[in-house]
């Protein structure tokens, strides 16, 4: 994995995340992101180099080189870097974590209610698969 890509942990059973996480590969055309599921090996790897529980399915996660964000700054920051109108939703950034966090925990503790669980993680299309961890 290149340092200059972002990775972006996910939870692969979570419909929503997978709907996000296709969202954001659709438009990466600068080819900045790398992803994986939380509860792959990989992703509990690198879970533990930053000192965070390998278990954790809390929120999003992205990493950008020694830097590790979850929640709703992790979400700011990725919007922040695709194209077009998405990455004026970084403006947000401006309101205190807790309020961001709160919205973010909110829309997490009901995303399987709403959107669905998968039985197992989502598994990469040959075209993506260069983009997945």
């Amino acid at each position: 994995m290149s340092r200059a890509k972002s990775v972006i942990l996910f939870d692969g059973v979570c419909n929503l995340c997978n709907t996000s996480i296709d969202f954001v590969l659709q438009r990466d055309k600068k080819d900045q992101f790398r992803v994986g599921a939380l509860q792959s090996a990989e992703g509990k790897e690198l879970l533990s180099r930053f000192d965070t529980n390998p278990d954790y399915l809390d929120s999003l996660v992205l990493i950008e080189g020694d830097q590790i964000y979850y929640r709703s700054t992790a979400a700011l920051r990725i919007a922040k870097k695709l194209p077009g109108l998405w990455r004026i939703l970084y403006g947000l950034i401006i309101f205190p974590p807790a309020i961001r966090d709160a919205v973010y925990d909110w829309i997490g503790k009901n995303r399987y209610r709403w959107f669905g669980k998968k039985n197992t993680c989502r598994l990469p299309t040959p075209e993506e698969k260069a983009k997945f961890l």
